[in-house]
């Protein structure tokens, strides 16, 4: 891993995790670039290919042939948005650092911003906070939602609305990449950490090109990990189940031994309720067992300590250990 000092190079490097976006990767570097210059910040773009199955590593070889402050991780399988994130902050240098994604859904003046407010405020993080999305209307209700029962539930003040779209001092980055965690859900970590942390209002657009990489299944797999990362309400949950259908199976007891004593209980009465009762326990027990298992899962994760991502090729640039 490059030392800090080393890092240090120009004003901004950028993090830009990219999944099959051959049709979008040279338009982002293009109007980044536009906008950086035209502000005379230094910056530099590290693109991670997370493990594409079309000519997306190829483009940035390409790119990063042409422009020196353009290089590459290609990692050796698709990982998964926030691992590549994560290898790559890892590697990138700039006295501040950005995440963007490679979808243009994030505006590149709008990293300006955040760069501008990040460095005038003297802020660890300056983040980005969804004003407007031109998703769906099932995703824009889904992310809403996400992002309020996540607030409720976590241990920790996550801010709503936002995302990994954001620019972190060097110190803040450092901070971030020693923390332990193999299973990281990004925004959650940054708010972890604290310090100064200033939100800036951006309104998100439409994907350009190409289709979303983020599908529903991966959208409630990322809202899991965040759910199960920063907050411990699922596993009481459990607890509050049990004892209310433990006092409920008392008051049903009592109800039963009611209607027995006074001649009002129905024929056959007792077989249904036998078996609605033994397939009410059946699901808490299984409901129970899954939102243990979730928790189980990441510790078995965590324990085997194994590297959040694997390099399989470092574009227009040596291997961070050189």
């Amino acid at each position: 891993m490059i030392m800090a000092a080393d890092r240090a190079g120009p004003d901004l490097g950028i993090v830009v995790p990219a999944h099959n976006e051959e049709q979008n990767i040279a338009t982002l570097v293009a109007e980044i670039a536009q906008v950086l210059d035209a502000a005379g910040c230094t910056f530099e773009l590290l693109l991670v290919d997370d493990g594409s199955t079309d000519r997306t590593a190829a483009i940035i070889r390409e790119l990063a042939r042409t422009d020196r402050r353009i290089r590459g991780l290609v990692l050796t399988r698709n990982f998964g948005h926030q691992a590549a994130i994560s290898i790559g902050l890892t590697h990138v240098r700039g006295r501040a650092v950005g995440i963007m994604d490679a979808d243009l859904q994030d505006r590149p003046a709008d990293m300006l911003a955040l760069y501008e407010a990040c460095t005038a405020e003297r802020a660890d993080v300056a983040f980005a906070v969804r004003r407007s999305r031109k998703e769906g209307r099932v995703k824009r209700i889904a992310y809403h939602l996400f992002y309020r029962i996540l607030s409720r539930l976590a241990r920790i003040s996550i801010p709503l609305d936002s995302g990994d779209f954001c620019v972190m001092s060097r110190p803040f980055v450092d901070q971030l990449n020693s923390l332990p965690e193999r299973l990281r859900f990004v925004r959650g970590l940054r708010s972890w950490i604290g310090g100064k942390q200033i939100a800036v209002p951006v309104d998100r657009d439409a994907r350009r090109a190409g289709t979303p990489k983020y599908t529903m299944s991966k959208l409630i797999r990322l809202a899991i990990d965040g759910l199960v990362s920063f907050s411990d309400v699922p596993l009481r949950l459990a607890s509050v189940m049990g004892f209310c259908v433990s006092a409920l199976a008392i008051l049903g007891m009592v109800v039963v031994l009611a209607w027995k004593l006074t001649g009002r209980l129905p024929a056959g009465a007792g077989v249904a309720t036998i078996a609605l009762s033994i397939l009410f326990l059946g699901g808490v027990q299984l409901l129970t067992a899954g939102i243990l298992g979730e928790y189980v899962g990441r510790i078995f994760e965590e324990v085997k300590r194994r590297p959040v991502a694997l390099v399989a090729e470092f574009v227009n640039g040596e291997a961070p250990d050189d």
